[in-house]
């Protein structure tokens, strides 16, 4: 039934000490599937010994984007121990982010594996990448128009850092940021966003994987507080039409592995930003429009990625591929101060894993390279027509996920990160999306065409 068993080792002995003393009865071995959803089962601490070893297995075939026949041999979860998250809200659960074996093996279209394989790959360069996410999402009630925001005062055209809302959201909101501390998380705002019952929390940064874990826990954990207090928690990047969608900036820096220095920091530089920097940059521009399919992972998301259609006037969201300054206009800036550089084209519905395994494989192909991006761009972008842009040489992000995902299959990099069996998954998989979106007749096309010709 399982594989062999070995005594634990000290320090997972100690773990299990440890949890044991704080009341934990149950271990959720935990991985994701293609949309970076957490899936797993849940073990009672007396086969946490086996289960650290292994022993759960799953059946591919079961879900989205795990590339496996019906007849293939289960995959498998090797949870990290250093991920280890006692759920806030319910103490007698720990969270465990796993990798997915097969045969004893790695499973090369595991999502958090092929992050690892990228990572190695700055390691080997001397490179630890750091980061951070902006999360941006969305508290919902049902009502009986279908949803719409927890507070009556949530009205207002321009909703941003309206103080009344959020403390009229205040339970929910303390309850997150409260569960997010508790785990270390270290968080040092959180505010009202720009549409109407759209809020974000901004914490400490730290090396990609932890945060693909975190972010991963954090989708999780905020639906279930959320449903506590009967409410939903929506990560669907654009859920208004004419409101601003929820974006994940993706704020990242090379550090050395042994010092912790910065290696993006040079005050000497007018932006504050290292040569480094600036060839990371030009790698991530290079393939942009592969990286985005990843960041924007969804036919909604290209809603989102418009110049105009909110409610407050522009979107905010980057529509170009360029960078600039502390300019919010580019898809790439350099935020006041340096020291990081922030991707602006990402949403909350990001697997993690995923799209920072592409971003940064793509910066560290800038810097093996020795690539220039060229002078930033510190103007307002979205005031250009596209004739003037093309006679900059400036090309567009894609304008829907069909688009994006031509783009990730024609560029090469794509392959390189995900492996052979992941590429192929992503790209079926996101095809079949789009085409089943762009076969479904829509309330637009009724409203518009049924009576009219």
């Amino acid at each position: 039934m399982y594989p062999h068993i070995s005594p634990l080792s000290p320090k997972l002995q100690s773990l299990q000490d440890s949890l044991k003393e704080k009341g934990v009865k149950y271990a959720m071995a935990s991985f994701v599937d293609i949309h970076g959803m957490c899936k797993g089962k849940v073990v009672p601490m007396a086969h946490f010994d086996r289960m650290m070893q292994g022993s759960e297995l799953f059946t591919g075939a079961a879900l989205d984007g795990v590339p496996q026949a019906i007849n293939d041999d289960e995959v498998g979860t090797m949870p990290d121990p250093d991920s280890a998250t006692v759920l806030p809200w319910n103490s007698e659960i720990v969270w465990f982010a796993s990798d997915l074996h097969l045969v004893g093996q790695p499973f090369e279209a595991c999502c958090r594996t092929i992050l690892k394989n990228v990572l190695k790959q700055a390691a080997d360069m001397g490179f630890r990448f750091n980061l951070g996410i902006e999360t941006e999402f969305f508290i919902l009630k049902e009502n009986e128009t279908g949803f719409g925001p927890v507070s009556d005062r949530d009205t207002l055209p321009k909703a941003a850092y309206a103080l009344p809302t959020v403390l009229d959201n205040y339970k929910i909101l303390d309850k997150i940021v409260s569960a997010m501390n508790s785990l270390g998380w270290d968080v040092y705002s959180f505010d009202h966003e720009d549409a109407q019952g759209q809020f974000e929390t901004d914490f400490t940064y730290c090396d990609a994987l932890k945060m693909a874990d975190r972010l991963t826990f954090f989708r999780f954990m905020v639906k279930e507080l959320a449903r506590e207090e009967g409410y939903f928690a929506s990560f669907m990047p654009k859920p208004y039409a004419n409101q601003t969608g929820s974006g994940a900036h993706y704020n990242m820096s090379l550090a050395d592995p042994e010092t912790g220095k910065n290696l993006f920091e040079d005050a000497s530089d007018p932006n504050g930003l290292s040569k480094l920097g600036y060839q990371f940059i030009a790698g991530v521009l290079k393939h942009a429009k592969a990286i985005v399919s990843v960041t924007c992972p969804t036919v909604n998301s290209y809603k989102r990625l418009v110049r105009k259609g909110s409610m407050s006037g522009f979107t905010w969201a980057p529509v170009y591929i360029c960078y600039g300054n502390n300019n919010r206009t580019n898809m790439l800036r350099i935020p006041l101060g340096g020291g990081r550089v922030e991707c602006r084209a990402a949403d909350i519905a990001t697997n993690l894993y995923l799209g920072a395994a592409m971003i940064l494989a793509a910066g560290l192909e800038g810097i093996r390279e020795g690539m220039d991006p060229g002078e930033p761009h510190t103007e307002n972008m979205y005031l250009y027509s596209l004739e003037e842009l093309k006679a900059m040489g400036i090309e567009t992000l894609p304008k829907t996920l069909g688009d994006a995902i031509s783009d990730f299959a024609a560029d090469p990099l794509s392959k390189e990160v995900m492996g052979p069996l992941m590429y192929k998954t992503y790209v079926d998989f996101k095809t079949q999306e789009w085409e089943e979106y762009h076969c479904h007749v829509s309330d637009w096309e009724i409203q518009r065409y049924l009576k009219f010709f």
